[in-house]
């Protein structure tokens, strides 16, 4: 079985592709694997390549393309939850730790579809010492599974089933 943690990666089907087209409100682009599914059973994380098609190096290893997830994130955002996790982060040397695992794990994982000396020692989210993106985090917590991003986790943890709705976007139908 594929998921988060597994090593296992989940291509995305012709289906996948469409909805997240759908989610983006654009064409997607380097998708590698489905990371993550919503609990309504789309995808709602993304693995994309290091690298592009056109050659653009890509830092954005998990990419978070649900907009419901997105929003409910903006207003964690909004909600000075960074700023406060950013604190625990110079107070708090085993949450730092941690963090900085996660931004070690990250790089890992990109580095294993193939190098891109631009992004050496880049992650996402402000990983390892600052919190610049819940987005990010949440996106990293669920396509590398829990107990990699401790602030990822954290986040996810605040937040609503974003999936009990039922879908957030269907795919275009074949004309």
């Amino acid at each position: 079985m594929s998921g988060p943690g597994t090593g296992d990666e989940e291509r995305p089907s012709a289906q996948d592709l469409r909805v997240v087209h759908r989610q983006l409100g654009r064409e997607p682009r380097g998708v590698r694997s489905v990371a993550h599914r919503c609990s309504c059973g789309q995808p709602d994380v993304v693995r994309t390549e290091p690298r592009l098609p056109d050659g653009t190096p890509f830092p954005t290893l998990y990419y978070l393309t649900c907009p419901r997830a997105a929003g409910l994130i903006g207003t964690l955002e909004a909600s000075g939850v960074m700023r406060e996790m950013e604190q625990r982060l110079s107070a708090d040397p085993p949450l730092a730790a941690a963090y900085a695992r996660a931004h070690r794990s990250y790089l890992d994982a990109r580095d294993e579809l193939g190098p891109v000396p631009e992004l050496d020692g880049v992650s996402a989210g402000g990983m390892p010492t600052r919190v610049k993106c819940l987005h990010a985090l949440v996106a990293h917590a669920l396509g590398a599974g829990p107990g990699v991003n401790p602030l990822g986790d954290e986040a996810l943890a605040a937040l609503p089933d974003w999936g009990a709705a039922g879908p957030c976007a269907q795919p275009e139908q074949d004309a």
